[in-house]
């Protein structure tokens, strides 16, 4: 019997991402956080709220993203709604790296870098266990940074 086949991945129309992504911003703001974000769980990542500060203007900008836990670190991955450009958040904590995350269970100091090597291999595989269509979507792009964003340590009390 033959296999049924597969469709292949398809994305929305670009002007729908943009609308999507406008949407759950407002719907952060009007709430004033009671909704719009929530911790992954098995099989499904979650969502933070990521504030970075633009590399031209030097004031907050913040964006809704999907992350994974990988131990104490948070992983987002840099992929503009799979568009080619690289999203500007990145472009900020390239300039910038530290950050300011909020998460359902509180806010957090934080400092991103790119994963390198055998890490960004691992922490893909963890993505694509979430997305089977991952790698589709990926090679809709020149490359797709797996970004880590750390725990700041506190600051001595010197």
């Amino acid at each position: 019997m033959a296999e049924p086949r597969k469709r292949p991945a398809r994305l929305p129309p670009r002007w729908f991402i943009r609308l999507a992504w406008k949407v759950h911003r407002a719907l952060y703001r009007v709430t004033r956080g009671r909704r719009g974000l929530w911790p992954p769980r098995p099989g499904k990542w979650g969502t933070m709220r990521l504030t970075t500060v633009g590399r031209r203007t030097g004031q907050e900008r913040s964006v809704i993203l999907a992350y994974i836990h990988d131990g104490p670190n948070l992983v987002t991955l840099a992929m503009n709604g799979w568009a080619e450009p690289e999203p500007a958040w990145w472009l900020n904590l390239k300039d910038h790296p530290g950050a300011d995350v909020t998460l359902v269970e509180g806010a957090r100091r934080v400092r991103a870098r790119a994963a390198e090597e055998d890490e960004h291999e691992r922490l893909w595989a963890l993505w694509r266990e979430l997305d089977t269509n991952l790698d589709t979507f990926a090679a809709r792009r020149p490359e797709t940074e797996v970004v880590i964003l750390e725990p700041e340590s506190a600051p001595s009390g010197k």
